[in-house]
């Protein structure tokens, strides 16, 4: 179900550095920003090597950027938010399991291996940081493995931003607890039958079938040409499909977010799109009066940022800095 060797390719500009979790095995992520000054990007291990200088500034809190799952996921979704949130400050965005440069081995794909992978990619980042809590950004389900690691661990977040996050439609799984997931094993395993899978998921990777999704992520015909040719890219290394077919198994969707949502206490902008298959979220009206919260509609598809690159990091700056004064989000 991939290339023989093929390997994917460096998604954006920055260091590229993998290290060792216990719970989420090989993680690997990029680094920018003023104080990313890496003698070995591609070292295994170099602990404290973003570490402010005594005589420096101090620099803004570290951001994460996080990507969505899909068949041809990795971080290069996160792109020009990484470039231009790199000025700002330190600025990290990682592969998550199953994509990119992360471990893709025969294992378990659900919502713990993400939530774990977040823990430990965050824990790094403090580390790199003066143990200053992070600033981190979320994209689709994604935003549903930031919520619950935002629950589990409060201090190590300083401030949440949910793109377009799965969970809140109105017809959004709310029937079991909300540490729980909705995997279908039945299903999975059907999935894992070669002659069911291989097939269907050299149709999922197909340009074709990576064009028609995007166009309903974007909810027109024109899309990023360059987002496109990368993702086709990106469907193509050994072990691409693992994490596709638990996601489409239910593994990686949450029982019921909407009380996870509910119970954030943390500053969180909430932003989406008004075109396209991704434009519901009736149940955000739980916290929509909430002073920690804000929800911004953007005149695009479900990724605002590339859209409207500008107005959309101008809007994200704005919550950093209610948050760095300590204000609610609540204009």
């Amino acid at each position: 179900m991939s290339e023989p060797g093929a390997t994917p390719p460096h998604a954006l500009n920055g260091h590229r550095i993998c290290f060792e979790s216990e719970a989420a095995g090989t993680i690997s992520y990029y680094v920018a920003g003023p104080t990313a000054d890496v003698a070995d990007p591609h070292a295994a291990n170099p602990r404290g090597a973003h570490s402010l200088a005594p005589d420096r500034e101090p620099a803004p809190n570290p951001i994460l950027l996080v990507h969505s799952i899909n068949a041809s996921a990795s971080a290069h979704e996160v792109r020009p938010l990484f470039a231009a949130l790199a000025a700002r400050g330190p600025t990290y965005a990682i592969d998550l399991p199953g994509y990119g440069h992360s471990e893709r081995s025969e294992r378990t794909y659900d919502q713990r291996l993400m939530i774990d992978a977040l823990h430990a990619m965050i824990d790094r980042i403090r580390d790199e940081n003066d143990r200053k809590p992070v600033d981190a950004l979320a994209v689709s389900i994604s935003c549903e493995f930031l919520a619950r690691a935002a629950l589990e661990a409060p201090a190590t977040i300083r401030s949440l931003a949910l793109v377009s996050p799965t969970g809140l439609a109105k017809n959004a799984f709310t029937r079991g607890p909300p540490d729980a997931d909705c995997r279908k094993p039945a299903v999975l395993r059907v999935l894992e039958v070669p002659w069911i899978g291989q097939p269907l998921f050299r149709l999922l990777r197909s340009p074709t079938s990576i064009r028609f999704f995007l166009r309903k992520t974007w909810g027109r015909k024109a899309i990023d040409e360059e987002f496109f040719r990368i993702s086709c890219l990106m469907a193509r290394f050994p072990g691409a499909h693992r994490a596709p077919f638990h996601f489409l198994s239910g593994y990686l969707f949450g029982a019921d977010m909407p009380t996870n949502y509910a119970a954030l206490g943390l500053p969180t902008w909430l932003s989406h799109g008004v075109r396209g298959d991704f434009t519901d979220f009736s149940r955000a009206a739980v916290v929509a009066d909430r002073p920690n919260w804000r929800i911004t509609a953007f005149p695009t598809g479900a990724l605002p940022y590339l859209e409207l690159p500008e107005r959309f990091l101008a809007s994200y700056q704005d919550v950093l800095e209610r948050v760095d004064d300590g204000l609610a989000l609540k204009p």
